[in-house]
């Protein structure tokens, strides 16, 4: 701590010589004309011409060669090196060097040429500090283990790994795919509320907060599906939203508790439409985003090229587990899966039991794109009744690479139907379900307007970059996750 703290104190020393000589060390602007990235690609025109370049960026090398320097300056879109020599910007000017560190923020003017190593360089005829930096940036972050410290800091981590900058630069322009490809295809993108007074769409414990004006508890929402399901009500035939939502649940490699997800609903569509589009929607992204339908993720390539593989939830269940669960009473499907030996309480209802045995037992091997289809009815209040198979529901959840990556229904657009799913779901509340649906009466009134049928689609962006940025951790690809209070 003594070695750390003096050489805190030491930057503050020079901090306070540059002030002394009337250098401010932050000043206000510079007038950028060049990025490191416009300077190397644009080099033969600019230095055939001798144009003046003027950039500014953060100091990450210092090489000293006596009447002489070496630095290199990073900004936006990329690195580039500086050479300054005591004879052509002054000797006073010069020295000024030993008040510098890296880290420090500089701006730079003069002509760009090539070295004897054939390394682009900008030849500085004037440069000066923008900012000073008082911590010293880590000497080998690459090698450090501490996640934590990378995740708290953040911006740290941009600064020196280039590598943790391409995947949130891949987020944006996955974003950006997405948007483009629903709006060519006539979606509307909307908002909807975060705060409000009943929770739903989903099957997550939600974040109270009080609103003093009303004095009513409010909700931060954890899936806009209702509301959107509104719209559509209104008129409104295709509409998305990528929104922030909120689930005050457990932290793990695939949940965060504020996410970031995309919801979609189809007028006259069904679930069978939705799977069609899923899977266009993951193929341009991929090719445009990655260049290709074919990608790693944790070892294994995966292929988006359709179709994928439709595999019914019980039938998967049987496929890779043994059992049957077909028409087994809750009784019957808690033995199995005592049984099986599924880490779940024995004592939760049969739609939780079946979710646990199919996220043990079958999940980890859809390694390729596959549709899991056809859900049992405790697991989908807000799905309409299969067509053909009783007991079931049209509804399909996509996974890749042993991930979830999303979940879709032919929309329950039957208000008496909806009204008699809330209710079974309040009767698991009253039994101590934390994640049960609440009835929310405006909706029913809604429906008792009329929905016509009605697609629906709902991703997580966070799962999706991590899986085509081949990244282990959700953490990994949020700019600031949560994190427990630092002591």
């Amino acid at each position: 701590m003594e070695e750390i703290s003096e050489l805190l104190m030491h930057r503050r020393e020079k901090l306070k010589k540059l002030k002394e000589k009337n250098i401010n060390p932050y000043p206000y602007s510079f007038k950028k004309t060049h990025s490191s990235s416009e300077i190397t690609e644009g080099f033969e025109k600019l230095s055939t011409d001798e144009t003046e370049v003027k950039m500014a960026g953060r100091m990450m090398s210092l090489r000293l060669h006596g009447k002489s320097l070496f630095f290199h300056l990073l900004d936006a879109s990329g690195k580039i090196q500086v050479y300054v020599k005591s004879d052509e910007v002054g000797k006073e000017k010069f020295e000024l060097f030993d008040l510098f560190d890296i880290g420090d923020h500089l701006g730079v003017t003069g002509k760009v040429f090539k070295t004897r190593t054939r390394e682009i360089t900008i030849r500085a005829t004037d440069f000066c500090i923008l900012s000073k930096s008082l911590l010293p940036l880590p000497e080998k972050w690459h090698g450090l283990q501490d996640k934590e410290k990378r995740y708290r800091q953040r911006y740290v981590d941009l600064i020196v790994n280039e590598e943790v900058k391409k995947v949130f630069l891949v987020r944006t322009e996955l974003i950006k795919v997405i948007r483009g490809f629903l709006d060519d295809l006539g979606f509307v993108e909307v908002e909807s509320p975060i705060l409000q007074p009943l929770y739903g769409g989903a099957f997550a414990r939600p974040f109270v907060t009080h609103h003093n004006t009303l004095d009513v508890d409010l909700y931060l929402r954890i899936a806009d599906e209702l509301y959107l399901k509104r719209l559509i009500v209104g008129g409104f035939e295709k509409v998305y939203e990528i929104s922030k939502s909120f689930r005050n649940e457990g932290m793990d490699r695939n949940h965060n508790p504020e996410f970031t997800m995309l919801e979609l609903y189809q007028a006259y569509a069904d679930y069978n439409d939705i799977m069609e589009l899923y899977e266009k929607l993951l193929n341009s992204v991929s090719r445009e985003v990655l260049g290709s339908t074919k990608f790693e993720f944790e070892g294994n390539e995966i292929d988006l090229n359709p179709p994928w593989r439709r595999l019914p939830l019980l039938d998967s269940i049987k496929e890779y587990a043994g059992p049957d669960l077909a028409n087994k009473s809750e009784e019957e499907t808690r033995k199995i899966a005592a049984d099986l030996e599924v880490k779940e309480d024995l004592s939760r209802p049969k739609g939780k039991l079946i979710e646990a045995i199919f996220e043990t037992l079958v999940q980890p091997n859809l390694i390729q794109p596959t549709f899991i289809t056809d859900f049992p009815i405790e697991m989908s209040p807000l799905a309409k009744k299969h067509r053909e198979k009783e007991g079931l529901t049209e509804r399909f959840e996509l996974f890749i690479g042993g991930c979830e990556m999303g979940n879709a229904f032919s929309e329950l657009n039957d208000p008496l139907d909806q009204r008699e799913r809330f209710r079974q779901q309040m009767e698991l509340a009253k039994k101590g379900d934390e994640e049960a649906q609440m009835p929310d009466e405006d909706f029913l009134r809604a429906l008792e307007y009329g929905m016509p049928p009605t697609g629906g689609l709902g991703f997580g962006i966070d799962r999706l970059v991590m899986v085509l940025t081949n990244t282990r951790s959700i953490r990994d690809v949020i700019f600031f996750p949560q994190m427990k209070p630092e002591e």
